[in-house]
Parts: structure tokens; sequence; C-alpha cells
């Protein structure tokens, strides 16, 4: 980091003390000034003391080398020459043929300088004057690059800024350049006319920083020049202004502030432009009129002590094509939630607060739910009945729509558990379970689907259950490595047709894997409930060797009763016997790693769910594949079928160079989904792009191309430009 050059530049050190025939120095130079050098003489006619040979003057933590130091004590001028090198307390380093100073230390003058500072960067000059503690470089250059190559040959920098002065204020902690040009390559680029950086180079210093240059089909060219401007150490703000060739400009912001107790950051972009929305076909956009635009993020999380913490987060937009717009953010649905949590020795509470904002042209604000409070509290008793742990689990939720169903749902439960190890490996946990739910339901005709909707009213329910899990793990050896098989049988027995006149808002998402296979009760959230009685089985494969592993699950349950429609066909559980779900898991070294998940039909052994992923190489070269099919014949909307293929690879090309790519396929037909309107081969992007990384530089240049449109996503072309400087933010 850039330190004040000359640094009291401990001269006046040149203490005649030191011989035989000079006068005595002064109390206090002898006591500040640390000399040694081979041969020291003193001229008493001329007034002039002379220091040669492996000079070395030491003062305040300053160091100073040189061949020859001469002091004229008349004028009170202080003179080194011959490999002058000059180290600061924060190991800034000044390398010069020779340097000037008047006695007090303050003003001096060097010529063909060189500084290097603390972390490596170079200022190089054809000679600098330093006054009032002020260091003025003329025909100066700077970069923090490399000037040597690992052979110790001399390498041109890969960038550097050429000025005809540079200025280094301490006072002001800046240093500043006149007529400054960048360089790269050796190649003049770029003028930057008012250039000037912190002396050392704070992060939270304020200053613009580096700017980043895209082009797209419908937004033009767009430049962005943030600012960041620095109120303390714990608060700033950053200003972006976004401008573009094809839409009117925007403006961003991003304040964060960092709390005794936490982090807050708020950020948003504005600007006032037309809109779009779905026009009455479905198909084509429309205009709007011009109006305010833009977006709001807020982020946070305060600890407020004996085990008290909040975490909020809050993202809201204007229009529903905005952020896509702009290509801020291609989500379509918006979260805001609110989380209060109280963390004790056996105990847990939350209560939380969600809102939804959605973005698809079929939303509508009033079927949107507002969930407020969600209140969740468990406990693990310190009472152990029959050996076991007994856990209290509350919980309670209010979901509220404008035009929609409404509810309020509060439910507790008791749950005991107890494991035994037996002397042959088996490990037995029995489960017992108590639960009691009621339900207020209210304008249960408007649920989105029949299948959603509740009784209006009052509803309660009971629900018992007890479960027996046994698993025996077997160990042994096989090609040179230990393999673990281990089979898993479970028993579930609970009350059936607890279901009826409930409403279901967070259970709707249900299809057997192998995360939920083994779980007391399949559906996620607490809405629908499994019921009746059934046994699960399966077994877990794991093998392990040098640079090799393997593992393999798979499982299937079968129900004893059945439960009519509670299960949607295409779930895996529509059947007494559900379907086979396992995972496979692979990995050869660090080079490749497979991972699959299935799950089977039960009678035709069709494959109804597929998701594989493949990677292979390191973490600089590497190849990825990704697949998932999801044949579930499922009518919901929230569950359909899909099919997609992901592509990615990175290259390195020389030590600095690399390529990358990526692309996104859908496979999906309408024979797979008769809603889409896809051939079966249909591209949704890909991103192309070239990378340029050293120690004291960045660059990039990628391709981006949407095939699909939609009122956030429009197909065309956008290219993205990046440069990044050590050191200077840009």
């Amino acid at each position: 980091m850039m330190r004040p050059l000359f640094l009291s530049l401990l001269l006046a050190c040149a203490s005649p003390g030191f011989s035989q025939d000079a006068p005595p120095p002064a109390a206090n130079q002898a006591e500040e000034i640390e000399f040694s050098a081979n041969l020291l003489t003193y001229d008493e006619n001329a007034d002039l003391v002379t220091a040669t040979g492996d000079v070395i003057l030491t003062r305040d933590g300053t160091r100073l080398t040189a061949d020859r130091v001469r002091w004229e004590r008349k004028t009170g001028l202080v003179e080194a020459d011959g490999r002058v090198l000059i180290v600061d307390p924060s190991g800034n380093r000044v390398v010069g043929d020779r340097i000037a100073l008047t006695d007090s230390l303050k003003d001096g003058f060097v010529s063909n300088i060189l500084l290097v500072l603390e972390d490596g960067s170079r200022l190089a000059a054809v000679d600098g004057v330093r006054k009032d503690e002020v260091t003025t470089l003329n025909r100066a250059v700077y970069s923090p690059c490399a000037v040597v190559d690992a052979n110790g040959c001399p390498l041109r920098p890969v960038w550097q800024i050429k000025a005809l002065r540079i200025v280094h204020d301490p006072a002001r902690g800046l240093v500043s350049y006149q007529k400054a040009r960048l360089e790269m390559f050796g190649i003049p680029l770029v003028a930057l006319p008012g250039l000037s950086h912190p002396d050392n180079f704070d992060r939270n210093r304020s200053g613009l920083l580096g700017p980043d240059v895209r082009f797209n089909r419908f937004l033009g060219a767009e430049v962005s020049l943030p600012y960041f401007i620095s109120f303390a150490p714990n608060r700033d703000l950053t200003l972006t202004p976004f401008l573009y060739t094809g839409v009117n400009p925007v403006l961003g912001a991003s304040y964060r502030h960092l709390f005794d107790a936490g982090p807050i950051e708020i950020g948003g972009r504005i600007t006032w432009a037309r809109g779009q929305t779905l026009a009455p076909d479905g198909v084509s956009l429309l205009d709007t009129a011009n109006r305010i635009r833009g977006n709001l993020d807020i982020k946070g999380q305060l600890n407020h002590g004996d085990g008290w913490r909040s975490t909020f987060s809050s993202r809201l937009a204007t229009d529903d094509n905005f952020l896509g717009r702009y290509q801020i953010s291609y989500d379509d649905r918006l979260r805001s939630t609110w989380n209060l949590e109280h963390f004790g020795g056996q105990s847990y509470l939350s209560v939380q607060g969600w809102a939804f904002q959605g973005l698809r042209a079929t939303d509508r604000a009033d079927t949107t739910p507002l969930a407020l409070p969600l209140v969740d509290f468990r406990w693990r008793l310190p009472l152990q009945p029959l050996g076991g742990a007994l856990m209290l689990h509350v919980n309670s939720l209010n979901i509220h729509r404008a035009a929609g169903q409404d509810m309020t749902r509060a439910l507790a439960s008791l749950q005991w558990d107890r494991s035994w190890l037996s002397t042959a490996g088996q490990r037995l946990t029995l489960t017992a379970l108590v639960r009691g739910d009621v339900y207020n339901t209210r304008n249960g005709e408007l649920a989105d689907l029949p299948l959603y909707a509740g009784e209006n009213g009052w509803k309660a329910r009971a629900i018992p259950l007890v479960a027996a899990d046994i698993e025996w793990p077997l160990a042994g050896a096989l090609w040179g490595g230990t393999q673990t098989l281990t089979p898993h049988i479970q028993f579930v027995a609970s009350r059936a047709g607890v279901n009826s006149g409930i409403p279901n808002e967070d259970a709707r998402a249900i299809d057997l894997e192998d995360i939920n296979l083994f779980s007391l009760n399949r559906f996620p959230g607490f809405d629908r409930w499994e019921g009746g009685a059934r046994i699960t089985y399966g077994a877990t494969w794991t093998w392990n060797a040098p640079g090799l592993a393997a593992s393999a699950q798979l499982g299937q349950s079968y129900r004893f009763s059945s439960e009519g429609n509670l299960y949607p066909d295409g779930t895996g559980l529509s059947n007494r016997f559900s379907d086979l779900v396992g995972r496979f898991n692979i990995r050869i070294g660090r080079w490749v790693e497979l991972s699959q998940r299935v799950r089977i039909d039960n009678e035709n052994l069709a494959i109804r769910r597929n998701e594989t992923d493949v990677t292979f190489g390191t973490r600089s070269t590497y190849a990825t594949v990704g697949y998932f099919k999801y044949n579930r014949n499922i009518n919901l909307e929230d569950l359909r079928d899909h099919e997609e293929l992901r592509l990615g690879g990175r290259l390195p090309v020389g030590r600095f160079w690399a390529v990358y790519g990526a692309i996104i396929v859908d496979l999906t037909s309408r024979a797979d989904d008769p809603l889409t309107v896809n051939d079966g081969f249909q591209p949704i992007r890909h991103r192309v792009g070239v990378t340029y990384l050293d120690d004291c530089l960045e660059f990039g240049l990628s391709w981006r191309r949407d095939y699909v449109s939609n009122i956030n996503i429009r197909r065309g072309n956008s290219f993205l430009f990046t440069l990044s400087l050590k050191n200077l933010g840009i």
C-alpha cells in the first residue's frame, strides 16, 4: 500500500559523532538515529559529513541504504547516491540513483526513482519532488503487474498507467494522475482524465468502481458506472447509473450497514419507462404508458442476544416484467419473509411471515397468499419415559387471500423415540406419536383446485402413530476396498381417513423420492397425513477404495390399506405397492463424479423420474452433463412433466486464457406434456465466452443467446465485456 514516500528521511542522521575529528552531535540526534558505514569523515572547514561504503541509516522504523551519503551542515542539504534504497515501516520501498533532502527531512528530490509498494505495485519516474509532505513524480508510470518472469528475465507489464505527473498527498490519502493513459499488452488504449485512487487502496474509500459493458438486441449497448461512497467502515452506498442506447437509463443503489447486531443491505433500481403486458391473445406483448418502474431488495440478519435472532428478506417489483426486461432476474415469483428465532438449549422457536408476488402472466395478486404468522416451536423434554426421548412440537399458520381460500391452523404433537443396538449390530428404533390439529377454513369454494379445498368452518382431527425401524449394517472387504450393505425395514401404522374436509396449503408437491421414502409422513408440510399401515423396505450399499467410491440405495413401500384418491396419479404412491426409488453415486478420484436419482414404475418398470448429473475434470478444466426427465403423467400444473438437458464446460488455453460454454435444451414434447408448445428439442439459452486472468488483470467476453420469449425473457443475443484491474477498482 502506498505510504508517504520520503518519510522524514532520516538523513539528518548522518551524525558526525562517529568520526574522531568531528564535533559531537546534538543529544537528540544521537538518541534518534542508528548509523553505520565502512568509512565516515568530517570536513571541519566545509562543515561536511561524508559516509561511504554500505551506509545504513535507521530512524523511527525507516531504513536508508546507499553507497554514499553527504550532509552539508551549512546549507542543510543531505544527498545519497549509489544504489539508494529506502524502506518505510509499512514495507514500501523507494529505489533511486540519487536522492537529495533538506535537513528538515520533509522536502527533497530523487532522480530516476522506483517506488515498490507494500503489495508489490510499482511507481517509476524520471524524477520526483517532495514538498510539504506532498510527493510529485514526473513522467511516471504505475503498474501492479509482474516485471520479470519465472526465470527472472525482464517482462513487459500486462497493463500500466503512464502519466505526465503523479501526485501523492498522504494527508488526503490520495494518489492522483495528470494526463494519464491506460496501456494493455504495450498498446495504448484509453485516456483516463481525472483518475485518482486511495494511496492505500482501502476498500472503504469512496471512488469510482470498474464499469461493465454489455450489448443485447433489446436494450442496446449498456454501460454501468458504479460509484462507491463510504460513510464509515461499517456503512457504505454504491450508486450505479445504467446507460442504454435502446431504453431509458436506470439508476441503481445499494446501501449496506453493519450494526453491532448484524448486517442489513437495501438495494434496488428505478427508471421512468414504458412497461409491457400480455395481449389478449396470450402470446404477444403490448406496451404501456411511461411510468416509474423499478425493484427493491432488502435483506439482513440481526442478533438480539440471549439466543434471539431475526432474519428478513424482501423482493418487490413495480410490475411483472421489469426484472426480466432489464436482465436483472428471470425469477417468476418474488418472496418476502421475516423470521424471528430463539435458540434454547433443548428448544427452538420460530415466528415467520411470508408474502409473495407472482410475475407470471397468469398470476393474480388477489389470489396470492399471505402467510402471517407461521409459528413453529420444538422442545426436547427433559423426561425420559421408558428410556426414550420426548419431543413436543407446536405449529400454527394463518393464510389470507384477498379473493381466495383462507385458512387458520394450529397443531400440537408429542413424539417418543427410543433406539437399541444389538450385539449383532442391528439398530432398532421404536416411535410413538400423538398429534391434534384444529383448522378453520374460509371461502373454501375459491380454492385453486378442488383437490386443495377445505370445508368452510372448524375442523379437528386426532392422529396417533406407532412405528418400528430396523437397520443392520454388514461390512466386508471387496476389490481392494471396504463395502457396507445396510438392509432397512420400517413398519408404520397410523389412523387413516383424517384428511377429509382439511384444506391443503403446504402439502401439494407430493412426490416419492429416496429422501422421504422412510419418513413417517411422506407428504411435505402438515395439511395432508399418510394414514393406514404400511411397510417400507430397502437397502443401502457403499464401497470405498483408494481413489474410488460408489454407493447405491433402492427401496419401496407397501400399503396394507387403500386411501382412495389421497395420492394423485403419477406421484409413485397411488397404488398399494409404491414405485421403486433409488440413488446411485460413483466417484473416480477427483476426475469423475456421477449422481443419479430415479423412480421406477412398480407395474411396468418405466422410468418415471430420472435426474442425472455427471462431472468430468478438475476445478479449472471440466465438463458437466445434466439430464432430468419427469414422466409421471400428472395433470396438476405445479407437477407437470418435463425433460431437460444441460451441458457445460471450461478449458484453459495456455497459462492465463480459458474458454467456457453452457447450454440448456428443453426436450419436452407434447407426448410428455400436452400443454407444451415445444417439438421435443428446444434450446432455452446458451452462453459461451473467453476469460483472461493473471495476478493483476482479469477480463472476459461472453455471448448469451435466449431462444424463447415470454413476458420476462426476449429471444435474442446479449454480449458482456468485463474488465478488472488490480488495485484500481476498475
